[in-house]
Formats: C-alpha cells, structure tokens, sequence
C-alpha cells in the first residue's frame, strides 16, 4: 500500500534476552517482526542511541539504584540500567534482524539529558525527531507499529503518531512487553481509548 509504513521499534540487542535492559520475549518475536518487515514496501526502523553517562542512567547518579525514580526537568523519569550507548553492540540491531530494507533509521535519545520512548518526540515532550514530518513529507496516512517495548516505546509512539493524525494500527504479536505493575493492561486500553487498532501477528 503505497500510503502505509511499517515502524520497527527498537529491536535492538540490549532489549531482547541477554542485553543490557532485556524485554522477556525479545528473541521470539523476531521472525515475526521480519515476516512484517517482507509484506511492506516501506520500513522505518528506530534505534535507541544514547551517549555514554546519559542522564537517564542509573550509574550517573551516586548511589541511584536501577528502575527508581528521579525529577528530571521535564517529570519524573525512571532510571534504568545503562542500554543501547552509541556504537555499542547493544545498541545495535539484533542480528537476525532484516534491517537491510528499511528506508530510514530513526535514532532517539541521543540528547544527554533527555529520555526517549516515543519514535515521534523525546520524553520532554516538545523535543522532535523529525520522523512526523518525514511521513506526511513522503505521504503515509497509515501505519503499522510493532517491536519493544510493548508497554514503553511501541504505545508511546503509537499514542503521538494517532496525535499526529495516522492511522495506526499496532500488531500486538510482534510485541513483547516489560509489563511492570500490569502496565501491559493499561497500555493496551489506552491504546484502545485513543483509536489505536490493536491487531494479532
């Protein structure tokens, strides 16, 4: 469909099992995320990639421990194990991955202060990444939205491009979630609250 975009969300080494910030899941989801990735025409792929000592680390704060929480200028934000730093083989594609045809790589969290779960704008809210305007810019209505993690990056960035005016559609079997406090649950019904299609593999 020459209106329609496949994003690939952060299939990346340090999400899937044995990496940095592994989301349960990550490994099994890739063939699906790949048969995906054969039915588009056009794929957009994004790529966590933070710089060493970002601020949403926990090792850059003393005596912070993994997954608590922090008053960042823009809110509360979770500090995480360090993931995904730029060059690193965690921060890049799983291997099995069949990146080769995406079109464009969206890289997010790459200002030192700044978190980013949304393919669409950084956790400050106002911070773009450019990749609405490359989408109307190219002519896509519809999207189609899957990868890690269900409940972070893949609703966050669903959640803006429906603000944006897509239509999106997220294939929920080629997902896998964090799933913290039944945050899977309350994604999905947000998603489902804002006229995301929720869809199987």
């Amino acid at each position: 469909m020459p209106d329609q975009a496949l994003i690939v969300v952060d299939m990346q080494s340090d999400f899937c099992e044995g990496g940095a910030l592994a989301v349960t899941g990550g490994n099994a989801i890739v063939p699906t995320v790949n048969r995906l990735i054969a039915e588009h025409d056009h794929v957009v792929l994004t790529q966590d990639w933070h710089p060493p000592g970002h601020a949403s680390f926990a090792t850059s704060w003393e005596g912070a421990a993994p997954f608590s929480t922090r008053t960042f200028p823009y809110g509360p934000q979770t500090l995480r194990p360090a993931h995904c730093v730029q060059g690193t083989p965690g921060a890049a594609f799983h291997p099995d991955l069949a990146a080769g045809k995406a079109e464009m790589i969206v890289r997010k969290g790459f200002h030192a202060g700044i978190d980013s779960y949304s393919a669409f704008r950084e956790n400050d809210r106002t911070t773009r990444t450019g990749l609405e305007g490359y989408l109307k810019e190219r002519g896509f209505r519809r999207l189609v939205i899957c990868g890690l993690a269900l409940d972070y990056c893949v609703a966050w960035s669903a959640l803006d491009a429906r603000q944006a005016g897509f239509d999106v559609t997220v294939i929920v079997d080629a997902t896998a979630a964090i799933d913290l406090d039944d945050s899977r649950n309350k994604m999905l019904i947000e998603m489902g609250q804002a006229g995301v299609r929720l869809a199987g593999g």
